[in-house]
């Protein structure tokens, strides 16, 4: 990938630049849907930490769980889950913002002291777009969108997932390697420094080398 490829990746439509990563082990809970398509969710979770080097934890020690991804069918449900008012802020407007908008996901990050990741909620609206999609492509693309904190347009014409001849879905290598790269611990957990797309891809140029030279 170009520096100006990944640079787009993180900048947002104000011309803002932000990326950030998760600084503690991801706990996820998923709520409203059946066992299978919970342990394919978790799956999708243990792979891309696996694939960025990030950790799991059964539990967070502040949340319990500190990646939460909620299956609906209104927006007006997310306002009788029990204490979600507590860990949304202005969950209501928030509510009535994305029924106008007819939305049909949208995430939400928190961050600790030092700017990193420490939880993300992920609303699925399962419109019919959404709930014709396959619940392993579903996952994979949620779970990558929530590994890093992205552009808000970063994904909007080309998806971050691709397909192999078996008709498997994978994240996309460029993607990958961009996300294993955040990951590296020389990087900053957060930065609003446009430099970083350059870091990124002189890491990214590492890893595809470091793969050629093992071929």
């Amino acid at each position: 990938m170009q520096v100006d490829e990944i640079e787009q990746l993180f900048t947002r439509k104000d011309g803002s630049y932000f990326c950030a990563r998760w600084g503690r082990p991801i706990s996820p809970i998923v709520f409203g849907v059946e066992e299978e398509t919970l342990q394919i969710v978790k799956g999708a979770f243990e792979a891309v930490c696996a694939m960025s080097g990030h950790k799991m934890a059964e539990t967070d020690p502040e949340l319990g769980a500190n990646a939460m991804m909620f299956f609906f069918r209104d927006w007006d449900e997310l306002l009788g889950v029990p204490d979600l008012h507590r860990m949304i802020d202005d969950l209501e407007p928030m509510v009535a913002r994305l029924k106008v908008a007819q939305a049909n996901q949208y995430r939400v990050f928190r961050f600790d002291t030092d700017g990193a990741i420490c939880a993300c909620f992920v609303f699925l609206r399962m419109d019919q777009a959404l709930s014709q999609m396959p619940a392993e492509t579903l996952a994979l693309t949620q779970v990558v969108q929530s590994i890093l904190v992205w552009s808000d347009q970063a994904f909007a014409t080309r998806s971050p997932l691709g397909q192999l001849e078996n008709g498997h879905v994978v994240l996309r290598p460029d993607i990958a390697s961009v996300v294993r790269a955040a990951y590296d611990p020389v990087m900053p957990a957060v930065t609003e420094d446009p430099i970083h797309a350059m870091r990124l891809m002189a890491r990214v140029s590492t890893m595809v080398a470091g793969t050629a030279d093992e071929g």
